[in-house]
């Protein structure tokens, strides 16, 4: 297990001892979560990033010993992480960038970047005898935790989600056996309610901002990337933001590296916010405190980025301004544009939350927040199963529709083909 120090509040910088706070900080409420502060002298003097790479383990509990758990940890069983990261040419030229790459999340076990984080909590709830684990989510965290917490007769996982997420995403965890419960409500609706639910039957909360540790799941796809790009961090990292938790993972990941020693610097990470949920990149804009920002009404297509209140808002805004990164927002309608950009020039299939942040990198070129010989990582979050309907509806305004055909041969000569 990596030696952790301690626990420290990113607001107040208060400091715990391992396993004194299962949470947020105690002093500062839901703005003060957590970070995992590990001693690097010791890491430094006893780990090898080439040892790593010259490891078989094809999954991201390569880099167990960076991770909160003990090493005999008993693990989930299903390969989380070592997700592929293509360098994307004909993306890249379509956006005017020099480089490109795209991290496909999508092709994690259920299908989204959150396995990282509910893979981590489930190990810890396995090393804690811990025998239920709860999280609200739109669909994909309860995804995650259900499917990885699925096959494990020690650990029963409750969803609660609303009642209008995506048909597929319901789906899922009723699949994986989980319990699910539908929230008439938003989101966070959703989030309140498990919050409570946690705390008067005493269940283990998975929930993002709240839990430190879905954070350090998070980070492995930072240790990846640099992993994967020959141990180096890229200029920029553009991924999507709704309650800001993969966002401040990526930071984490990143933070952890060069702690190490690992990387020479940390990249400028770019959040893209749907244009209706937006309450970080307003903030950001407007120089705020988290403590500065309030619950409002979101409308977006992307639901795994539609936060009315952002739980992970104060490690999220750190991450971008601590980067000197930048946030952006992005119309729906761009949104949907992009979904099928990603899928022709790169072959990655995304929701419409993964296929905001391509949206995000083409708006910060055009508007010269990202240079444009800047070498530039697109974290794709999520897979476009997630939510067929939004995908079809993407197709049918970039008039990518099927052509209609007999069974006559003859019917295809002449057809062009791109």
């Amino acid at each position: 297990m990596a030696a952790i120090q301690e626990l420290r509040c990113v607001v107040g910088g208060c400091r715990f001892a391992p396993g004194e706070q299962d949470y947020a900080c105690p002093h500062h409420g839901e703005l003060g979560t957590l970070d995992v502060v590990y001693d690097y002298a010791a890491l430094r003097a006893s780990l090898d990033r080439d040892a790593i790479s010259a490891g078989q383990t094809a999954n991201h509990w390569r880099y167990l010993p960076l991770l909160p758990l003990a090493c005999d940890s008993q693990l989930p069983p299903q390969a989380v992480g070592w997700t592929p990261l293509y360098h994307a040419p004909r993306l890249a030229e379509k956006l005017g960038a020099r480089h490109v790459w795209v991290k496909d999340e999508g092709l994690n076990p259920t299908g989204s970047l959150k396995d990282r984080a509910s893979s981590l909590v489930v190990a810890r709830a396995l090393q804690a005898g811990i025998e239920v684990v709860a999280t609200a989510s739109t669909g994909n965290a309860a995804a995650a935790l259900a499917g990885l917490g699925a096959g494990l007769e020690q650990i029963a996982t409750v969803i609660f989600v609303p009642r209008d997420a995506p048909p597929a995403k319901i789906a899922q965890p009723l699949v994986y056996g989980a319990q699910v419960f539908l929230v008439d409500g938003s989101y966070d609706d959703a989030y309140e309610l498990c919050t409570r639910a946690c705390a008067a039957f005493g269940w283990y909360s998975r929930n993002t901002g709240v839990n430190p540790f879905t954070t350090e799941g998070k980070k492995t796809v930072a240790l990846e990337i640099a992993e994967q790009m020959g141990w180096r961090a890229p200029d920029v990292v553009a991924v999507s933001v709704g309650d800001g938790s993969i966002i401040s993972g990526i930071y984490k990941g990143f933070f952890d590296l060069l702690q190490l020693g690992w990387i020479e610097k940390m990249p400028r990470l770019l959040g893209v916010q749907a244009a209706g949920s937006a309450a970080l990149a307003d903030a950001w804009r407007a120089g705020l405190a988290p403590s500065a920002i309030t619950r409002r009404v979101v409308n977006t297509i992307a639901d795994s980025i539609a936060a009315e209140l952002p739980r992970d808002r104060s490690k999220a805004l750190r991450a971008v301004r601590e980067t000197q990164g930048a946030f952006v927002t992005v119309s729906d309608a761009h949104i949907l544009k992009a979904i099928p950009l990603l899928g022709k020039l790169c072959g990655v299939f995304a929701e419409p939350a993964a296929a905001a942040a391509t949206a995000g990198v083409e708006q910060a070129l055009a508007k010269g927040i990202i240079d444009r010989d800047s070498d530039i990582c697109i974290v794709s979050t999520g897979n476009g199963l997630k939510d067929i309907a939004r995908v079809r509806q993407s197709v049918a305004s970039a008039r990518s529709l099927p052509a209609d055909v007999d069974v006559a041969l003859g019917r295809l000569e002449g057809i062009g083909l791109l």
